[in-house]
């Protein structure tokens, strides 16, 4: 029988023996007995332990996949990916990512192991033209090349036709690897429109509570997963036990988190909107969310997403006005990173690594679980302090 994912989500990789606990335990060691007569399958924890299992799978379902991987960080995840890429591959990545990615394969072009070239994930006609253009050079070249979508995009939002994208890039013979942290897989399922692999930091709203650094690769492809996992044990990048079982326990709740967030996101959207339409707030110039009719891609984010969504960016306008709006906040947390039951908002270009064409007045904001009412006081009474010390 098919269940609903906020179903599965609660009870996938749950153990079903008799007399079994109702939650996988935790396995702290770093090897295990043997006996010479005896073929082991496993030796040594980084290997992989019993306490990934639960967690692995559970995330292999709800991404609807064969085979999950769980990784030290979302960044671990990714690089897993990106380096099965052989020397002097292309790399295709949106022009605006996460930042820690982006840093992460300019400083391998830096060094001749492959090529990148950017595009506008939103615009599918010239990414579709780049694809046929960096498939044949990487034809000619003897080399492979590889896709790599964000949608929707961190911190710009901007959403990607997804399924387009995909399937040309299969009739090319290009890889593809989806980022689904910010959408998560109960609110967007990359495989099922022929994506190679898809990765998550599970750091985000999968583990939910801002207390777990981890990543993880779903697949179907055999050979990748059977790669991506001598990876993991070659370079080490395995999570602690304890992580793996906040994070399973994190992941339990996801549904109701995201759904709670989702709809202040939705509301505190629409009221921030309105206040620059009846131009309330001299410091706030414009407000960017999926849900909004305004935004560039909204009738793509109906279509393909099962929501809209907890994150909003705003623009300030300047970089005094928007550290003067975090200083003010009482309800809001200023701090990096996302997806946790708190709310949180960052002005994302105090980051070196974040790329020109980010405002320096944007705010990235994680909207949590809080009363809505409460976070739109606190957030609007902020923007009138500022409009106080800035006039």
């Amino acid at each position: 029988m098919e269940h609903n994912k906020r179903t599965r989500v609660v009870a996938a990789g749950r153990p079903h023996e008799p007399n079994s606990p109702v939650n996988p335990p935790v396995n702290f060691t770093s090897t295990y007995v043997y006996r010479p007569s005896v073929d082991y399958p496993q030796v040594y924890a980084r290997e992989g332990i019993p306490s990934f299992t639960p967690l692995e799978e559970l995330l292999a379902e709800l991404e609807g996949g064969r085979h999950g991987l769980v990784f030290s960080s979302g960044l671990s995840a990714i690089s897993a990916v990106v380096q099965q890429l052989p020397l002097g591959a292309h790399l295709i990545i949106p022009r605006h990512a996460y930042m820690g990615y982006y840093s992460m394969v300019q400083q391998m072009a830096a060094k001749g192991l492959l090529t990148v070239h950017r595009a506008d994930i939103a615009e599918t006609d010239e990414v579709l033209a780049q694809l046929r253009d960096v498939a044949q050079v990487a034809s000619a070249e003897q080399t492979e090349a590889l896709l790599w979508i964000e949608s929707p995009t961190n911190p710009m939002l901007e959403v990607a036709d997804v399924p387009a994208l995909l399937a040309e890039a299969n009739r090319l013979g290009v890889r593809t690897a989806v980022d689904n942290t910010f959408a998560t897989p109960l609110r967007q399922n990359p495989l099922a429109w022929g994506a190679d692999v898809v990765v998550h930091s599970v750091t985000k709203f999968l583990s939910g509570h801002s207390d777990v650094i981890m990543g993880a690769a779903i697949t179907s492809d055999e050979q990748l997963f059977t790669a991506l996992h001598a990876h993991r044990n070659l370079h080490g990048t395995i999570p602690g036990p304890m992580e793996v079982f906040l994070a399973l326990r994190g992941v339990r709740t996801l549904a109701v988190r995201l759904d709670a967030a989702e709809r202040n996101a939705g509301v505190l959207a629409a009221r921030l909107h309105q206040r620059v339409d009846d131009d309330v707030d001299p410091t706030l110039v414009s407000v960017t969310y999926p849900g909004l009719p305004t935004h560039p891609q909204h009738e793509r984010a109906a279509e393909q997403l099962g929501g809209f969504g907890a994150i909003i960016t705003v623009d300030t306008g300047s970089l005094e006005a928007a550290d003067a709006v975090l200083e003010n906040l009482r309800v809001w947390t200023p701090a990096t990173s996302l997806g946790g039951v708190e709310s949180l908002v960052e002005r994302r270009r105090r980051h070196p690594g974040e790329p020109d064409s980010v405002p320096e007045g944007m705010l990235r904001l994680s909207v949590g679980i809080e009363d809505v009412e409460d976070l739109y006081r606190d957030f609007t009474q902020a923007l009138d302090a500022t409009a106080t010390v800035t006039r």
